[in-house]
């Protein structure tokens, strides 16, 4: 493949918005484009929540840019049109990410789906978008990892999709695929504004806000506070830096070329990979996982420790590999990749620092 024109320019001209403004994720994306002397208009809930803002007002003070907050609702229809108004490029990054829910269809795929549908039917009305970048998910592509066994020679790419998950199993999957095929069929519908989709996986490092509100931090606070000691479940998944998914978003609203799905990750690495990435630095101090769970054991206590571990969930997970091609990410993309390793201390001392554990 011979290498598209990798220049990147950012064009500060006219303002980009970002939705779901206080994400982990969207805080690096928002980041990024005030480095590079953006106005960024930032959706959020809640304005007067300082403690979910106040990063985002700073930054603003700080950065060569600036940042406009607007609030927003993905349940509202029309609450985007104020912060979309002037913008050629809107990236899309709210949608929950949360494992403690108690309705999937209420707490998981309604935001998920009605939000992308009423942002970009508000894209379609506003005159000015030329681009959409969306955040979906390798959930999107694939639900279990089962699933890889069925892809072209067992490797995920952008042409796979997920047709495993449904409302009961993997709801969190399901919302990501239900959400990226809504903004399809609206993409596909008219010729104003190109979609370009970011399809991560599991993402790590540290967050701008010093919150820790991702369902990833719950999982490393389980390696820091001893929960996982006895072990950790034998999952393998793509991994990468948040900043190098941001990096992702950035480039995918810029250059010229992009277009399509974007499969987004470093290294294929299991949970006892991540947590032995630590033990270099905090084994002395904390109760690090040492060890993979035998499946038995899990699917024995998993249903009843966490919903998420059901039955079905362990026999199509547990002990089966994860693999996918992340090779139209450094070819149409241009991105390079950070350490894990790295990535992990970052985040773990953080989460020190806050006294998660």
């Amino acid at each position: 493949i011979g290498m598209v024109n990798m220049r990147l320019e950012i064009d500060t001209s006219a303002p980009v918005l970002v939705t779901g403004a206080t994400g982990f994720l969207a805080g690096w994306v928002v980041k990024q484009l005030v480095d590079a002397g953006v106005t960024v208009h930032a959706t959020v809930r809640n304005l007067k929540d300082n403690a979910k803002c106040g990063h985002l007002k700073t930054l603003s003070n700080i950065g060569k840019g600036k940042i406009v907050l607007f609030k927003a609702d993905l349940l509202e229809d029309g609450s985007y049109a104020e912060a979309m108004k002037g913008c050629r490029v809107v990236i899309h990054t709210a949608s929950p990410f949360i494992t403690n829910y108690n309705d999937a269809r209420k707490d998981l795929i309604e935001p998920a789906v009605r939000g992308t549908k009423n942002v970009l039917n508000t894209v379609c009305s506003t005159p000015s978008v030329e681009r959409v970048v969306l955040t979906s998910s390798c959930a999107a592509i694939c639900g279990d990892t089962i699933d890889c066994q069925d892809a072209p020679d067992g490797i995920l790419t952008e042409d796979v999709w997920n047709t495993t998950s449904s409302e009961t199993h993997q709801p969190y999957s399901f919302s990501k695929v239900s959400a990226e095929k809504a903004a399809w069929d609206i993409a596909d519908a008219q010729d104003k504004w190109r979609l370009v989709v970011i399809n991560p996986a599991f993402i790590i490092g540290p967050s701008l806000s010093g919150q820790s509100t991702s369902a990833t931090h719950d999982l490393v606070s389980g390696m820091g506070d001893g929960r996982m000691k006895s072990g950790v479940p034998a999952i393998q998944i793509g991994t990468v830096d948040v900043r190098d998914v941001a990096d992702a978003h950035i480039r995918g609203a810029f250059l010229d070329d992009a277009s399509g799905r974007h499969i987004v990750f470093k290294d294929v690495v299991s949970f006892l990979d991540l947590a032995l990435m630590l033990s270099d630095k905090y084994d002395a101090d904390y109760s690090l996982p040492k060890k993979e769970l035998p499946k038995w054991l899990v699917w024995l206590i998993g249903p009843l420790v966490d919903k998420t571990f059901s039955r079905k969930m362990i026999s199509r997970n547990f002990g089966h590999p994860w693999r996918a091609d992340n090779s139209k990410s450094v070819s149409a993309l241009g991105l390079s990749y950070n350490s894990l390793k790295s990535s992990m201390e970052e985040m773990f001392q953080q989460m020190i620092n806050q006294k998660r554990f």
